[in-house]
């Protein structure tokens, strides 16, 4: 008979433990809610934190479901319960009218501070300001956009060069473990000037740094249900070991390249410094910058640059096999935003055909855009975001919020809602973000949650859209792709980003009797950097 670890979620002990604080801090709760003569207004209490753990592995349609029928609910949790919201004009207020009193705070900033540490995405304040100003210098400047530009152009051409393997063979690919090594190399070329070479497969400690970082990234979002977390970390038992044995391993790998780094640049002379367009090396030209800071800044770059593009990408591709005319529609619109018809006859391979995605024929494809962002309302990459009241409030809708209190918008229920998007928020339809003129218009960012709002508004929004539709047009202008299973409907694995659970595998065929099987050759790369700059 096996045996049911004391501090799993699961366990009997686990579920007295909790029920028996749940009745001891019900009456705590309910006194705490009269004062005097006041009666404050509160949003309703429609669960507990043992719903959540009931419905962890369906956490979002769970919330979905309550946010139909509440657009502001509170789950109950000991001493302290939690605000949810699906409200774009209660988003609008803790996001922007009053930023400065909702933040990580150090309930946020303990949760996450186990893998990203005292990154961007963890503090507030001035330590916020300082990264964010930091990070923005380097987002603006020309030479990182045309640089990540160029290595996502050619890793993105070494994943054509695998598909064309697979429809040379008639082979399924799964794209969710393909998509999520080519962003993860992309991105370490880009922070660390290295070629990781997941692709390939043949980088061991490529493929330990993924497992090791997925894993946390799911064991980190678990603190927020567990809470016997702190007790499993001081004991170092349970989820709290695993994550401390995978964020030595993310941390073994980062040092050693941050050492590594600063070696090569002490050696290095002023105009070969000037020249580095990585951002570690960018960094690591500050003054009085300590390994640590950088560490942690990084990994919050990888973080935002690993998984939200790949997640969106494979959820991208899943929906356009779902609905094969607006696949067909994309990729109409790449072939004559790129003149195929007038080229076709020379497109060898894809990285032939990588030469034809230049800025203005990016900027053409405002219906790839519309449907890249159609898929981002439906399956954000981030679902959930929460902030800490630092002092007492209302918001808009009347409700009151506690000092201490969390407060959640949830990005992937109100993609969902009717009552931010019509009757036919669930469909899948591009069409809603066209204008008559068929040009993309953006809609309120408190609506579209998906990249934040206000202050903190994604600084890489513009950097994933280009990445996101330079990979999707090359791919789209020479693949078609089917589902290997069209009954198959994948559920998510509930961490910080929306990863699918488990693989997703496709067929592949070639596009415009394009011939995608040639090997990649340096030529085109430095043809298509040419044509970008």
């Amino acid at each position: 008979m096996m045996a049911i670890p004391i501090f799993s979620l699961s366990s009997p002990i686990f579920i007295l433990i909790l029920t028996n604080l749940f009745l001891l801090s019900i009456y705590i709760y309910n006194q705490s809610q009269i004062k005097g003569n006041e009666i404050k207004k509160y949003h309703p209490l429609v669960g507990t934190k043992l719903h959540q753990i009931i419905h962890f592995k369906r956490l979002h349609h769970y919330l979905t479901d309550l946010a139909a029928k509440y657009k502001t609910f509170r789950i109950y949790k000991p001493f302290n319960n939690e605000i949810f919201t699906s409200d774009p004009a209660n988003v609008e207020y803790i996001l922007k009218t009053r930023f400065d009193n909702y933040g990580k705070g150090q309930y946020m900033n303990e949760i996450l501070k186990g893998l990203l540490g005292d990154g961007i995405f963890t503090v507030d304040g001035d330590e916020w300001r300082e990264q964010r100003k930091v990070s923005s210098n380097e987002f603006s400047k020309k030479v990182l956009r045309d640089f990540s530009s160029v290595v996502f152009t050619e890793n993105t051409i070494k994943v054509g060069n695998i598909l064309s393997e697979a429809a040379n063979s008639n082979q399924t690919v799964d794209i969710t473990d393909l998509f999520m090594k080519s962003t993860t190399d992309s991105i370490f070329k880009v922070a660390f000037g290295i070629d990781f070479d997941n692709i390939s497969g043949s980088n061991e400690k490529g493929a330990r740094f993924c497992r090791a970082f997925d894993d946390a990234n799911a064991l980190v979002l678990r603190r927020y249900i567990d809470l016997s977390w702190k007790i499993q970390k001081y004991f170092n038992i349970g989820p709290e070991a695993e994550l401390k044995k995978n964020v030595k391993v993310i941390d073994d790998i980062i040092y050693k390249l941050i050492h590594t780094k600063v070696k090569q640049m002490q050696e290095a002379n002023d105009d070969t410094l000037s020249k580095k367009q990585d951002l570690l090396s960018r960094f690591l030209q500050i003054k009085n910058i300590d390994s640590k800071y950088v560490r942690d800044i990084i990994v919050n770059f990888v973080l935002a640059g690993k998984d939200p593009i790949a997640t969106s990408l494979y959820w991208f591709i899943y929906m356009l096999c779902k609905h094969p005319q607006i696949q067909d529609k994309v990729a109409k619109e790449i072939k004559e935003a790129t003149n195929m018809s007038m080229k076709e006859l020379e497109i060898t391979n894809v990285a032939d055909f990588a030469t034809c995605i230049t800025d203005e024929a990016l900027d053409k494809m405002q219906y790839l855009h519309a449907t890249l962002t159609e898929t981002i309302r439906l399956y954000p990459a981030l679902s959930l975001d929460s902030k800490i009241c630092f002092s007492d409030d209302v918001l808009p809708d009347g409700g009151c919020v506690k000092k201490g209190q969390m407060i959640v918008y949830m990005p992937y229920a109100m993609g969902r809602m009717k009552f931010i998007w019509g009757d036919d928020a669930l469909e899948f339809k591009p069409e809603r973000w066209l204008d008559e003129n068929g040009v993309f218009h953006p809609v309120s960012p408190f609506k579209f949650t998906a990249f934040q709002a206000g202050p903190r508004t994604c600084l890489g929004r513009d950097f994933a859209y280009r990445q996101m539709k330079i990979f999707s047009s090359i791919l789209l202008g020479c693949f078609e792709f089917k589902l290997s299973d069209e009954s198959k409907i994948p559920n998510y694995r509930v961490m910080i980003n929306l990863q699918i659970d488990g693989p997703l595998h496709v067929s592949v065929s070639k596009r415009y009797g394009i011939y995608a099987h040639l090997p990649v050759n340096s030529k085109h790369i430095i043809t298509y950097a040419l044509i970008c700059v």
